[in-house]
């Protein structure tokens, strides 16, 4: 009888030890469950939404060689065998410095532009311990007009062929099947078409994506040049297109007003009339290579 009372009462005594223990390991549950943090990816299917940039960034030790094409006007007609006689093209190299930053260089022939860039992450759209409604990044680019000066009665200083733009790009990924993103944007000309021109123009852009399937989705995006800040003659950009996704590669199909793949063409130099059928056929492919796993870095640490 002494037996089953000892066990008893040391059964007892142990309890509060027991329920102590299940209080702090719950404890310690939550804490981990408060500090979690979900990281929003994939808001757009690639660095480029179709002209301009997306969210988007290359990954650590990345690099993605872009080719972005352009065909004519579709109603040139058979004259021009609907676009197919003429394209536009740049090749680009982009490359991921960091989780945040990303930059990269590109040869056009629209104009025989250079152009580099940056593209750094401020924001990460994020759930759980930190939540952040929204992914902000900044991007600014230099381009170079290298093609033969064509007015003769101004001198050909080399600083008339520089331009410059900077971008904010504010983004949210709604759910899985839609991201909208808007892209306020600064782009200043050194040398302007007339004496009464600003020299810096603003616009307003917006684009967004729907996914069709797991590796289809649909992307469109406009920029809105603001009134007093554009040059005359010319027209908004407009571009709807489709991004499809086969293993390493991304191919962007689209229909745009816009010529030329640099912020200062596409934005501010669109003469084509979108919906008078002054429209582009294009392309855009993304094949990325790994220079640098950052994985096997930590690996070997």
């Amino acid at each position: 009888m002494r037996k089953y009372l000892l066990v008893a009462a040391t059964f007892l005594l142990a309890l509060p030890a027991l329920a102590q223990d299940d209080l702090m390991k719950m404890l310690e549950d939550e804490t981990k469950k408060e500090k979690h943090t979900d990281l929003t990816t994939a808001t757009f299917k690639t660095t480029r939404l179709i002209n301009g940039h997306s969210i988007e960034n290359v990954a650590t030790g990345v690099l993605d060689f872009k080719i972005q094409h352009r065909l004519g006007f579709v109603n040139t007609g058979l004259k021009e065998f609907f676009g197919l006689d003429q394209a536009t093209i740049r090749l680009g190299l982009d490359y991921g410095i960091s989780d945040r930053l990303m930059v990269g260089l590109g040869r056009s022939s629209y104009q025989k532009q250079l152009d580099a860039f940056y593209k750094f992450k401020i924001l990460r759209q994020s759930s759980g311990s930190r939540n952040m409604p929204i992914s902000l990044s900044a991007a600014s680019s230099i381009i170079l007009r290298t093609d033969p000066w064509a007015d003769a009665s101004r001198k050909n200083y080399f600083t008339s062929r520089l331009y410059y733009s900077h971008q904010l790009i504010i983004a949210r990924k709604f759910s899985e099947s839609f991201s909208l993103q808007l892209m306020p944007t600064m782009v200043h000309h050194n040398l302007v078409p007339g004496a009464n021109d600003p020299n810096n123009l603003y616009a307003m852009g917006v684009g967004g994506r729907i996914k069709l399937s797991k590796r289809v989705s649909f992307n469109g995006e406009y920029y809105y040049q603001l009134p007093g800040y554009r040059f005359e003659n010319t027209k908004n950009s407009v571009a709807l297109g489709f991004d499809i996704e086969t293993g390493g590669h991304v191919f962007q199909l689209h229909f745009t007003n816009s010529t030329g793949m640099t912020e200062k063409t596409y934005i501010n130099e669109t003469s084509g009339d979108f919906f008078k059928g002054d429209i582009h056929f294009g392309f855009n492919i993304s094949r990325v290579f790994t220079i640098k796993d950052p994985r096997k870095k930590k690996q070997g640490k």
